[in-house]
């Protein structure tokens, strides 16, 4: 850059700067580990996973429990990408997310099976329901101000 000119600072005042900076990097390495043993994803031994489902269902806006590659949930986080919102994606294999569904006693419409609900999408804590009523929700104008309502938005 023209017409730039640099300076090196006095002695005293390269010490002080450099302990504040020295202090500032500590702070936040405490911080970031602070936040990383209390993190949503965090896995605590003596919590069962019907605890930690729970858990994670009421501490995040949305989340999605999927079975690994699953193209409805593709299309679930198009469309909740498509309106501004951006969930947790839980995937889960076949004996997970039977364990899941028995555990959380989920079922689908009027009593279906629990290939109904999955993938399963919870907003605000509550079970939406599988692709199909979140479409429902999307197409009837609710989605929007549900996910508004409950933090997922920030419009």
């Amino acid at each position: 850059m023209q017409g730039v000119q640099c300076r090196p600072l006095p002695n005293a005042a390269a010490v002080g700067v450099v302990d504040q900076l020295a202090s500032a990097a500590a702070a936040k390495r405490a911080a970031a580990a602070a936040a990383a043993a209390v993190s949503p994803l965090s896995i605590d031994a003596a919590e069962t996973p019907e605890k930690r489902i729970e858990r994670l269902i009421t501490e995040n806006p949305v989340i999605i429990f999927s079975r690994s590659s699953c193209c409805m949930c593709h299309v679930m986080r198009r469309l909740l990408a498509a309106v501004g919102a951006h969930p947790l994606v839980i995937e889960l294999d076949d004996a997970e997310m039977d364990r899941a569904v028995e555990s959380l006693a989920l079922s689908g419409p009027a009593g279906g099976t629990a290939a109904a609900v999955t993938p399963a999408v919870f907003i605000g804590g509550a079970l939406v329901g599988g692709l199909e009523s979140l479409m429902a929700l999307h197409l009837s104008g609710h989605l929007v101000p549900r996910l508004r309502e409950v933090g997922a938005l920030y419009v």
